[in-house]
């Protein structure tokens, strides 16, 4: 028999079997109605119910990391591992990755360059890290796809939200963000102190937990819904009832709390300073693990209640804690002003109130319980007992837990310098650290990493190598976008209004019924006829080749008179630049001097308005091969790289903005081009991305154009990390672009990025790309928009 709504909580069973503080749990997939947990012991242990008893029982014990294991989560059920997978983060700064059934690891990934403190999993097997190195990564089987940038402090907390693409993390520095195909969205301030735990209420809400003792209910939109209050320390974790809106919260205070209807409906103290974590099993039982190294279990329901002998001992282990007044979890506490025993005889007026009390000398406190009608003894108050460090690396210094923080005073007047510190550091390495940090004398150094041995009594752990990142630099994204500010859509420079339509010669595919899908030229035979897919995977660069010489000539002749002294182009230079521009827009078997180019450069180096008819040149030359082996050779690359992208600033002018994008697309032409665009394809990217604010429909066919061109080079050297860039370029970009031609351009770039490639294929999942290009399916003209996207479509 099921107590019913609203009946108390009361032990099922204390669990022993971690060696030390156990600092994470989740509800397992398999064995139903199991969970897994994690500890500073540096294992993971799987635990069944036993169908006997009201026990649990340990199935197995995990083991792979060098350090403790500090956060897990379970991946869920795909073809290859039908019961899941587990997976395990710690201060070794590695994930360990389980089956069910195995005690040693199947992979380890390693990328993150600090403590991984929190995963969450997503659908397709993507996997999302937070640790104290300031970012988040998400990962797709064995490989990081994308690292998240922005905060400024360690990530306590990160989740996957329920609609694609979206995620969560939660940080040191007081924020949450959330971030879309890896880009940072909104941030959401209000807390007061580092964020610890993270909780999805619905795909439009969620709950997060704090430092600051308070949890906060949110809407994705960023409006902070409700703030709840109760505990009188850190919360550490938060976990939500299956199929409702109640939650439980640990933390600090000793204490589990039971939210119902946004009340704390039940409080729970427990025998351990810190309650580190908790979750929710599907029949509702709450599991908590905590600093003693004891896992409890909690039920509302009486068959699964512990035996009274059982709970006589948990109140007895409860009553004999020794709470120490000074973590002010009992509010500020005067032995003097105490009453004494009888006091006990009022009942309580709410669940959970305290009550301290004084008996020959000795505080006792006490905790009213509704569901017993009766004053349960939490523990005796304790007067402070010399700081003993005897805290399970529970100091924060900066936003990150350490052993020991100690204060320094280097001499009698001069400030105290703070000085954190893990049993597994080196004590030198630290004071060395220490002094130079703080531009202290050297001399100390003895001194001070004396005072760190003798003052952690040698207490000290191997040392684990520090790996560090095999993906420097790869999948590296810096998110957060500027608007851009919005100008009137200036027209085409040079033809006035029209797009520009690259020549089919860029296009080796002769497509089906002599229709070429760039150009649009011809039109489609009846929906009858089988439509073959002749759009992708793209195998050329698709480059801008439209020139109109006499136009450029005659505006660079007209803006020279304009421009000043020492940039002003004498007759014979312009005579030259003439020259080089017939020489690339014709199929002529000269070659471009570097006379010409030297000129080019000089021209390109003009003010920025009046650059934009020396930058055309540029965009048309740049397709020759002499030109593209001189601007994107080795010696010179770098500042033509800087050169184009300095274009791409969003408060510049449209027509600079847009010669640079395609001057970049026709890079592409040859190997040298090609070459550097893959170097610098990150910081390209990177700043291409913020044209995407720009309201002009030819930048956007040129960003779109730049994407697609990646797209190709990508589909031939199949690169996951620059993969995933793009996807997460297309993505962004499909949210603001109207233009259909843009649209189709994006599509193709799609489609070639996910062509023979199932990795691809579930990251583009992963981000949701799927629903974002739905709509493009229905699209009646032009067609081949609406064809591309079914075809892209059939992939995903």
């Amino acid at each position: 028999a099921m107590a019913g709504e609203g009946g108390a909580y009361r032990l099922r069973c204390s669990l022993a079997g971690h060696g030390q503080d156990v600092r994470g749990l989740t509800r397992g997939l398999f064995p139903q109605g199991g969970f897994v947990s994690v500890s500073r012991d540096r294992t993971a242990r799987l635990w069944a119910p036993d169908g006997l008893n009201r026990r649990f029982t340990e199935m197995h014990c995990m083991s792979g990391h060098s350090n403790f294991v500090s956060c897990v989560c379970i991946i869920p059920p795909s073809d290859l591992y039908p019961r899941g997978l587990i997976a395990t983060g710690g201060n070794d700064h590695n994930i360990c990755i389980f089956t069910v059934d195995n005690p040693a690891p199947l992979y380890i990934l390693k990328g993150h360059k600090n403590t991984v403190c929190s995963l969450s999993s997503g659908k397709f097997g993507t996997l999302l890290s937070g640790s104290w190195d300031t970012t988040a990564k998400v990962w797709l089987s064995d490989r990081c796809m994308m690292t998240l940038q922005g905060h400024t402090a360690a990530i306590w907390a990160v989740k996957i939200l329920p609609e694609q693409g979206l995620m969560l993390t939660g940080s040191a520095d007081k924020t949450i963000k959330l971030w879309k195909a890896g880009r940072c969205e909104r941030t959401f301030t209000g807390h007061e102190d580092c964020v610890r735990g993270l909780a999805i209420l619905s795909e439009m809400e969620f709950l997060s937990c704090a430092n600051d003792a308070s949890v906060r209910r949110w809407q994705i939109s960023g409006e902070c819904l409700q703030v709840y209050y109760g505990h009188t320390n850190y919360i550490y974790s938060i976990s939500v009832f299956p199929q409702c809106k109640d939650f439980v919260t640990t933390g600090e205070d000793r204490s589990l709390r039971i939210w119902k209807k946004g009340e704390c409906a039940q409080t729970i103290r427990l025998p351990a300073q810190s309650v580190w974590c908790c979750c929710v099993l599907d029949n509702g039982d709450i599991v908590v693990g905590a600093s003693d190294g004891i896992i409890r279990v909690f039920t509302e329901s009486l068959e699964r209640t512990a035996s009274a002998e059982e709970i006589q001992a948990f109140e007895n282990e409860l009553s004999q804690a020794s709470i120490d007044p000074k973590t002010g979890d009992l509010g500020d506490i005067n032995a003097d002003d105490l009453p004494g025993r009888e006091h006990l005889k009022e009942p309580g007026t709410r669940d959970g109130q305290t009550r301290l009390i004084k008996d020959n000398g000795k505080v006792e406190a006490y905790q009213w319980s509704v569901s017993e009608g009766r004053w349960i003894k939490i523990g005796d108050v304790v007067g402070s007992s010399g700081a003993t460090q005897q805290t399970s690396g529970k100091v924060l210094f900066e936003g990150k837990e350490y052993d020991y923080v100690f204060t320094i005073d280097v001499n009698e007047s001069g400030p105290s310098y703070k000085l954190p510190y893990n049993i597994t550091d080196d004590p030198w390495l630290t004071a060395y650290n220490f002094l130079q940090k703080n531009d202290l004398n050297p001399m100390f150094l003895d001194q001070v990493a004396k005072f760190i041995m003798d003052n952690t009594k040698g207490q000290t752990l191997s040392t684990s190598a520090q790996f560090s990142d095999p993906f420097t630099g790869a999948g590296r994204y810096v998110p957060g976008s500027s608007s851009g500010s919005s100008s009137i859509p200036a027209a085409d420079p040079f033809t006035g209004a029209g797009r520009y339509v690259p020549g089919s010669a860029s296009n080796a595919v002769a497509p089906v019924g002599g229709v070429d899908p760039y150009t649009g030229m011809g039109a489609y035979q009846s929906a009858a006829a089988k439509v073959e897919n002749i759009y992708f995977p793209k195998k050329d660069a698709v480059t801008f080749d439209q020139a109109n010489p006499t136009q450029i000539l005659g505006k660079l002749k007209e803006l020279n008179g304009s421009a000043t002294e020492e940039h002003k182009l004498t007759e014979d230079d312009l005579i030259i630049l003439e020259k080089l521009l017939s020489v690339t827009c014709n199929t002529s078997s000269e070659t471009p001097t570097a006379q010409q180019l030297q000129t080019l450069w000089r021209a390109v180096n003009w003010p920025e308005d009046i650059v934009f008819p020396a930058l055309d040149i540029l965009r048309l030359s740049v397709r020759h091969p002499t030109v593209n082996k001189n601007f994107c050779s080795e010696k010179d690359h770098v500042q033509f790289i800087v050169l184009l992208l300095k274009f791409l600033n969003p408060k510049g002018k449209q027509a600079n903005q847009l010669l640079a994008l395609r001057a970049l697309c026709n890079c592409f032409v040859s190997e040298a081009g090609q070459k550097l665009m893959m170097e610098q394809r990150d910081e390209i990217m990177t700043q291409a991305i913020e044209m995407k604010s720009s309201n002009n429909k030819n930048i956007h066919i040129a960003l779109a154009t730049l994407t697609l061109n990646y797209a190709v080079c990508l589909h031939k050297v199949n690169n996951i990390e620059g993969k995933a860039q793009c996807l997460s370029v297309i993505s962004t970009v499909m949210e603001v672009v109207q233009d259909l031609e843009a649209i189709f351009r994006l599509l193709v770039a799609l489609g070639t990025l996910i062509s023979d490639d199932t990795n691809a294929v579930q990251l583009a999942k992963s981000l949701g790309v799927d629903s974002q290009i739905k709509k493009y399916a229905s699209v009646s003209e032009p067609a081949k928009v609406k064809e591309c996207c079914r075809f892209v479509l059939n992939l995903l």
